[in-house]
């Protein structure tokens, strides 16, 4: 790995499902630190690409670099130990057990004593507070169970625990659908507050306001290719709709055509 490398590297990704050609060749990178909203119509290839990169799936040709060298990924339990971890609307939480017991899931602090094992609540806790106090999310208990908090906090005690334990690139995938206005806002933030940790963030969302409040690059992907990869500040929510459905490309046709009789 280099410092200059991107962080994510896409070069030519193809899937088939059968005849169907979900991907044609899909191609983009990324930086750390930077925010690349994916857009595109139902069906155009998003999620697929998604499942790719987080190892849900397994691209039929091309490469997919992170960090600066060729991975394979063969499932998201791979994907995450390089440190991507994918946050879809229903999240991975148990919602029958506290904030601290999530935030540790699959990783308790444990110390034998005369060979019993006994698990460090007390450290536990301390950890949970201390990350979900840097990032700025209220939570009125970490010991209430998460069945009890609404959306919005699910999703900050998910993302949180993501930073915590040294992730590096996050994928959301529709991550505000089911959130009010206010819980969305904070969601929006708190992905500008992790970019600005130095880790890469790429949203799936099919709300154009979300992408043009909290990306840096717009990659708008139509029928399995890149239709369009511009700096959020160098376009429109016009020009993302002409690419999105085409017209952009319609428009350039028109205009390269000859004027005939």
């Amino acid at each position: 790995m280099t410092d200059t490398a991107p962080l994510l590297s896409l070069q030519n990704i193809t899937r088939n499902f059968g005849a169907i050609e979900a991907l044609r060749g899909v191609s983009f990178e990324m930086n750390r630190g930077e925010v690349v909203a994916l857009l595109g119509d139902n069906g155009a290839g998003k999620s697929t690409l998604v499942k790719i990169i987080a190892g849900g799936l397994e691209a039929t040709s091309g490469k997919v670099m992170f960090e600066g060298k060729e991975c394979n990924f063969t499932s998201p339990a791979e994907a995450k130990a390089a440190g991507i971890e994918t946050v879809y609307q229903d999240l991975s939480l148990c919602t029958n057990v506290d904030v601290v017991a999530n935030f540790f899931m699959g990783r308790e602090i444990v110390k034998r004593y005369f060979g019993i094992p006994i698990l460090q609540e007390a450290e536990m806790y301390a950890a949970t507070e201390k990350a979900i106090s840097n990032a700025g999310t209220k939570i009125p208990s970490l010991r209430v169970n998460v069945e009890h908090l609404s959306g919005g906090q699910r999703q900050a005690i998910e993302l949180n625990r993501f930073v915590h334990w040294g992730g590096k690139l996050v994928l959301l995938d529709e991550p505000f659908a089911a959130l009010g206005v206010e819980q969305t806002r904070r969601g929006l933030e708190m992905i500008k507050r992790i970019a600005a940790q130095g880790i890469g963030v790429v949203i799936i969302t099919h709300i154009m306001a979300q992408a043009f409040q909290v990306a840096d690059r717009i990659v708008v992907i139509r029928q399995g290719k890149v239709a369009g990869d511009v700096a959020r500040d160098k376009t429109s929510p016009d020009e993302i709709v002409r690419m999105i459905t085409g017209e952009a490309f319609q428009g350039k046709a028109q205009e390269a055509r000859p004027n005939g009789p």
